[in-house]
């Protein structure tokens, strides 16, 4: 039956729908030898489909992992200044899994990693509305006008977002610690927000996202998703 290269891709477990959608555009990707493009349709019965030369991984298990990533390590799976990567984290369970958006290098905190690239399409799409939560260690003056100033629609790379949910948990000399919880999840979209409203983010670690808890995994560590957690999940599709 013939669908969407980016769902086929995403289904077979090598990245996700969006991922994968950016790999075709850049031409990584052949079907029965010809390079493909966007929109195309093909049966995985039957077509020959290449990623970067080499053919999908065979349907198998779909795994879902929750990590408590450190920081200095990245989430992009190449990085051409070879520093440690979060893939390293999980090496012992043997199996190609990849990070569900990003944290960057100086954050820390909940990240989910999986195998199921429909799965991470549903966390990461927009209209889907994730909430996800942050502590966010702040210095600056005048904290409390800040504050609010945070909590007001704000356009940030010429995009305008939604209204953060903002809470100071402790007063700290020369700052603050937050509770920050966005919708978008935008490219360094806290820390962005934090330098707008004058205030410069000292730590940043991710404690929710949609119905996960980071909870009492320790940094570093990893757990699976419980099938409960996954079909909460699977069920904001």
């Amino acid at each position: 039956m013939a669908e969407r290269l980016q769902k086929i891709i995403s289904s077979s477990g090598l990245m996700s729908r969006r991922a994968a959608e950016e790999s075709i555009a850049a031409g990584r990707v052949s079907v029965n030898g010809e390079t493909a493009q966007l929109g195309q349709k093909a049966d995985p019965e039957k077509d020959r489909i290449l990623v970067d030369g080499r053919a999908l991984p065979a349907a198998g298990g779909k795994l879902y992992i929750m990590l408590n990533k450190p920081r200095g390590y990245v989430t992009t799976l190449k990085d051409e200044k070879g520093r440690k990567n979060v893939t390293q984290l999980v090496s012992e369970l043997g199996e190609r899994i990849y990070p569900v958006g990003r944290l960057d290098m100086y954050s820390e905190g909940l990240l989910v990693m999986t195998n199921d690239g429909d799965f991470a399409n549903i966390l990461m799409h927009p209209s889907h509305n994730m909430k996800k939560t942050y502590y966010t260690w702040v210095t600056g003056q005048d904290i409390g006008p800040k504050i609010e100033y945070l909590r007001e629609p704000m356009v940030i790379d010429d995009y305008m977002l939604r209204p953060a949910e903002v809470d100071i948990l402790d007063l700290i000399p020369g700052g603050a610690l937050l509770s920050v919880s966005i919708f978008e999840g935008r490219n360094r979209q806290v820390r962005k927000m934090c330098a707008q409203a004058g205030l410069k983010v000292t730590r940043l670690c991710r404690v929710s996202e949609g119905p996960l808890s980071l909870g009492e995994l320790k940094c570093g560590k990893w757990r699976h998703l419980t099938e409960k957690e996954i079909q909460q999940i699977k069920n904001e599709h």
